[in-house]
């Protein structure tokens, strides 16, 4: 099995390439910059360097992965229209991942509460709750867009050290420690393993492939989880012209 996957649902755009024969999983190839230009300008490139690298022939590939959201919309439209453009010139099929589920699997084996927070703005967070239990991710709270202060409350519930990733944490870390989680054990996650990876969302999509969870591109359509800006102002015009 051989599977191309993408994320440039954040401020990262990762590209990789990921092979599976039985239990044996190899990241043939990883590309991810995390710098001051657009998605558009990086992921096409990215992908083009590796095939060259690799030798790689697209036709080779079984499916497509792509991190489907929740982040930037910018970001997740540009990562949609190109998986989705590869999908069909290659007629393969799609691998639609959850952003924080492949977040959260940078950190795959960990023995603590894992939480992955974006910076959503307007004082929100695209987050989710997860453990693992070996190298299998379990999803205790699913993608979700709330306060930091409603996070606080949710991860109450659970008696457990947790450690935190995701750019939300340069944005929350001082709020998390000294106020909503204080003198509760948490921990952060290093940089190498903060951002968005295109590597953790090809080993989820491999578990995925196997499982059966493919779509075709016709099909794909990305997570955004709340509506964009641009719609929110649109809404608020609209209504301040029937006033």
């Amino acid at each position: 099995m051989r599977i191309l996957a993408l994320d440039s649902s954040g401020l990262v755009a990762s590209a990789a390439v990921l092979e599976a024969e039985a239990d044996d999983e190899v990241t043939v190839a990883e590309y991810t910059v995390n710098y001051k230009k657009t998605h558009s300008q990086t992921l096409l490139p990215m992908l083009d360097e590796i095939s060259k690298m690799t030798e790689l022939d697209l036709d080779t590939i079984d499916a497509i992965a792509v991190a489907g959201g929740p982040g930037s919309f910018t970001g997740l439209r540009i990562g949609s229209a190109t998986a989705k453009g590869l999908g069909l010139a290659l007629k393969k099929p799609l691998i639609h991942v959850p952003t924080l589920h492949g977040l959260a699997y940078n950190l795959c084996g960990t023995d603590k509460l894992v939480c992955p927070i974006m910076d959503a703005r307007r004082g929100q967070v695209y987050t989710g709750i997860y453990e693992f239990a070996g190298n299998d991710l379990t999803v205790l709270e699913d993608q979700m867009a709330v306060s930091i202060e409603e996070l606080g409350e949710k991860l109450s519930a659970y008696d457990r050290e947790i450690i935190f990733l995701g750019d939300g944490v340069s944005v929350f870390r001082e709020a998390l420690e000294e106020r909503i989680l204080a003198g509760r054990p948490i921990s952060f996650a290093p940089a190498h393993m903060n951002r968005q990876r295109g590597a953790s969302i090809g080993a989820l999509a491999i578990r995925y492939f196997r499982a059966g969870k493919t779509e075709t591109a016709a099909e794909h359509q990305p997570d955004y989880l709340r509506v964009s800006q641009a719609e929110r102002e649109r809404k608020e015009r609209l209504g301040n012209d029937q006033i």
